[in-house]
């Protein structure tokens, strides 16, 4: 019986890295739930595939993100994030508090989107920015506990 030809599976193909079970689900999974850490990721794969180790998903995760078919998200003080939005230079918000990323389009303009004052010789090719704050859920907790003091 021949392989279903699937969105994920042209990916890999396409970028030249072999279909794997292990890496079909990271992306499939991904997909639906971006900004996950590596051990959210194999928690849900586990969930699809049954028994498949951490380190089997980091290397998926490396990888893929090599390929540029995963990017990783690392705010500082937080696990690394990893998410299937690739390639349009977008930034994202985090949660001080519980480490909730979301997206946020570009602040102005194509990429890079930020032009610095002075770029040292480099030639720029991204701009990444992390936006710092609380998200709903902590900034509701953080108000009710300035209320109660």
């Amino acid at each position: 019986m021949p392989h279903q030809t699937s969105p994920v599976r042209d990916q890999l193909k396409a970028v030249g890295l072999r279909i794997t079970a292990p890496r079909v689900a990271v992306l499939e999974w991904l997909a639906g739930h971006p900004h996950s850490t590596a051990d959210q990721v194999a928690a849900g794969v586990r969930d699809v595939l049954g028994s498949v180790s951490t380190q089997t998903v980091y290397d998926v995760l490396g990888a893929c993100a090599n390929a540029d078919l995963v990017r990783r998200v690392e705010p500082a003080g937080h696990p690394a994030r990893f998410e299937t939005r690739t390639g349009d230079n977008h930034h994202h918000l985090v949660c001080r508090v519980c480490g909730r990323a979301e997206d946020v389009d570009c602040v102005h303009g194509a990429a890079p989107c930020l032009e610095p004052s002075n770029t040292a010789g480099f030639v720029v090719e991204e701009a990444e920015v992390v936006f710092w704050g609380l998200c709903p859920a902590c900034s509701t907790t953080h108000h009710e506990k300035e209320g109660s003091a």
